[in-house]
């Protein structure tokens, strides 16, 4: 993610990672100050702030952090110097041994023996506090700047649910008090948008304790987002010359272990079950089944490209820590597909798909950004040979069709490089989205072959893709992204008919009949009941038009319309209406007007 656009522009002394990542370390000073004995965990500079994670006897609460806030301000004030200061190993773990801090102790033993073991220190005399911190830091806290503590979280040490928990203070700082307040107004509007929020306002989706963390139960109304979605999804797939395939949800252990899954991503897999006095597996990817599907007769050259798309569901170890609503998942439905080329194909194929992530991410009015997601250092197959082969097919279709590619180093799968994207919601916020691999890997491991042009025996190219990446997490940033004002195209429900009396109502159910006869998703509001009632849960459901008919509208064949987020009302004849509400869906435009 990425900081506000918006944020007014002002002289920086440093930047704003240096000045939150000296801010966090104040604040860890300030609670040491109020709570003699605590115990510090990591406190880093992250996107929009920082945080700092302590081990604290007694809970804190909001209050807290007032009292944090303005000890911090005296300690700045009394002794705003900061100091660097670098020691041995050993001297490092005097010190902290000193200070009690068996955090730092075990973050000691973190750092690697050839890196400057270093420490920054702050505060006033005889109350100086020191981090064990690579820093960057400022020199001192004398420049303005201005910083708010936000909120609480608890937070596992190191994210591991066996280890303490945590008490997390999240904050934030910038260099004037104008950039701040435009910033919290945006985190305002951020927590507007939450999806868990819209999610339960607008009866969307749910999870449930007795289910498990980290699934996602879809109710009706976030169910036809989905479907709609799905739809367009198959549509413009079959017109690409993709055709759908199904795989099970559970498979033997070796096919994992033949694939590497089990060796590189074990870790994110779910433990086997005994079936037949043998180890199954929930399935973390689809591509080991799409192989199977391959390899399950010969391939001629003549049969390639070969594209085969799924909707399917994958299962994935999360750690709870970092479960998040629909955002991060532990069951998720991935729209995957896989390419089987020749190397002459490669190229076209890898530019195909990323014309189609462009059209997809246009539909929803997201900008892209895409990266060239290299090697990374651990936990990867195949020799550099092949990494390289596969990295340059991908660079090279990305030239044919004028696709920049910002660097990602050693940020590829383990079987191969990727090209990955990001978009950018309608809040600034970046969100990692669409990938396309090349795997020369897979193919090789599972002993993949077609019969060439000349009879001999030759290994395809296997291209991984995902344009949504996965549907929970897609249909999370969408529901944030447009703060549940989905377009009409995809919305719940497209049309609210709604009589002004009673003996309107017959004339409403003509115009819901015809609504529906084009396949239009209405809520006929046609039982008793007070006319402003049914507008407010009309607006509260976010339902893009609002027909409002009374006796004028029922002679005349009208109807009363009102738009989304508008408490203006146009007379406009029933047919006119229906033209427009059928032109937006057709297209799938963005607009309601």
């Amino acid at each position: 993610m990425e900081e506000n656009a918006s944020t007014p522009q002002v002289a920086e002394p440093y930047p704003l990672s240096t000045l939150r990542h000296s801010v966090a370390h104040l604040m860890a000073s300030a609670v040491q100050k109020l709570h003699p004995g605590v115990q510090f965990g990591f406190g880093p500079c992250i996107d929009h702030g920082f945080y700092y994670d302590f081990d604290l006897e007694e809970p804190l609460t909001d209050k807290d952090l007032k009292k944090i806030e303005k000890e911090m301000r005296r300690i700045a004030n009394r002794s705003p110097a900061i100091t660097r200061s670098t020691v041995s190993r050993d001297e490092a773990r005097r010190m902290l041994e000193g200070w009690d801090q068996s955090y730092k102790l075990e973050a000691l033993d973190l750092i690697p023996e050839d890196e400057e073991i270093s420490f920054y220190t702050h505060g006033p005399d005889g109350e100086q506090w020191g981090d064990l911190c690579e820093g960057p830091h400022m020199d001192s806290f004398v420049q303005p700047f201005k910083f708010k503590l936000l909120n609480l979280a608890g937070a596992y040490w190191r994210g591991d649910e066996k280890r303490p928990m945590m008490q997390r203070i999240y904050g934030t700082a910038f260099w004037s008090e104008e950039a701040l307040e435009q910033h919290l107004e945006w985190l305002e509007e951020v927590r507007k948008r939450d999806h868990r929020r819209l999610g339960t306002e607008m009866d969307l989706f749910s999870t449930h304790p007795e289910a498990g963390t980290g699934f996602v139960f879809w109710h009706p109304a976030l169910g036809t987002v989905r479907q709609s979605i799905e739809q367009m999804w198959w549509d413009w797939h079959l017109a690409d010359g993709y055709r759908p395939v199904y795989t099970p949800h559970v498979s033997r252990e070796e096919l994992f272990a033949v694939s590497g899954h089990l060796e590189n991503y074990g870790d994110m897999m779910y433990a086997p079950m005994a079936l037949d006095e043998m180890p199954y597996r929930v399935k973390p990817m689809n591509c080991p089944g799409h192989v199977l599907i391959y390899k399950n007769r010969g391939r001629s050259y003549r049969e390639l490209p070969l594209r085969w798309a799924e909707l399917g569901t994958v299962y994935r170890y999360e750690r709870s820590g970092v479960v998040h609503g629909m955002l991060r998942v532990r069951g998720f439905t991935q729209d995957d597909a896989h390419i089987f080329c020749t190397p002459e194909q490669l190229a076209e194929e890898i530019a195909g798909v990323c014309l189609l992530v462009d059209r997809f991410m246009k539909t929803f009015g997201f900008e892209c950004t895409a990266y060239l997601a290299t090697r990374p250092a651990e936990k990867t197959i195949g020799d550099d040979a092949i990494w390289e082969k596969a990295t340059k097919a991908l660079q090279d279709a990305a030239d044919s069709i004028g696709l920049k590619l910002e660097p990602d180093e050693g940020g590829g799968a383990f079987y191969g490089p990727k090209i990955d994207y990001k978009i950018k919601d309608a809040l600034g916020r970046e969100w990692q989205n669409s990938t396309i691999q090349c795997d020369f890997n897979l193919p090789e491991r599972f002993d993949l072959q077609y019969t060439a042009k000349d009879g001999s025996q030759q290994r395809p190219i296997m291209v991984h893709r995902a344009i949504l990446g996965s549907l929970e997490r897609f249909v999370g940033v969408l529901i944030e992204h447009f703060g549940g004002r989905f377009p009409v195209w995809c919305a719940p429900t497209q049309v609210a008919v709604i009589p002004i009396r009673e003996e309107h109502a017959d004339y409403g159910q003509q115009l819901v009949e015809k609504l529906e006869a084009k396949q239009l998703r209405v809520a006929a509001m046609l039982e008793k009941g007070h006319m402003n009632k049914k507008i407010k849960v009309a607006q509260k459901e976010q339902i893009p038009f609002m027909l409002i008919v009374g006796e004028r509208e029922m002679l005349d064949g009208t109807v009363a319309l009102r738009r989304r987020g508008t408490r203006e009302q146009v007379t406009v004849p029933f047919d006119e209406f229906l033209e427009l509400v059928t032109g937006l869906v057709e297209s799938r435009s963005l607009e309601l007007e």
